[in-house]
């Protein structure tokens, strides 16, 4: 799960050499077998630019204020 990063998870630091962040070093979070992003919004980072991991089949996105939804994400699991 990561929480409100954009691009410090950024594959295109890795995959684009004419990316802003090319050469940045990364979380490679992408190679996970599922990740979750929490963001407020589709709003790119730091550097504005786009960021392929939101994309990915792999990755899910949960919009919201990140300690709200993140207690609420803890009780769902807390009540199964």
């Amino acid at each position: 799960m990561v929480i409100g990063a954009n691009d410090i998870v950024n594959p295109a630091a890795q995959d684009d050499p004419g990316s802003p962040i090319a050469g940045m070093p990364v979380l490679e979070v992408w190679k996970a077998k599922h990740s979750i992003v929490m963001k407020r919004s589709m709003a790119s980072g730091y550097a504005g630019i786009d960021n392929p991991l939101f994309y990915k089949e792999n990755n899910l996105m949960l919009f919201g204020d990140a300690k709200k939804t993140l207690d609420e994400v803890v009780a769902a699991l807390k009540s199964k």
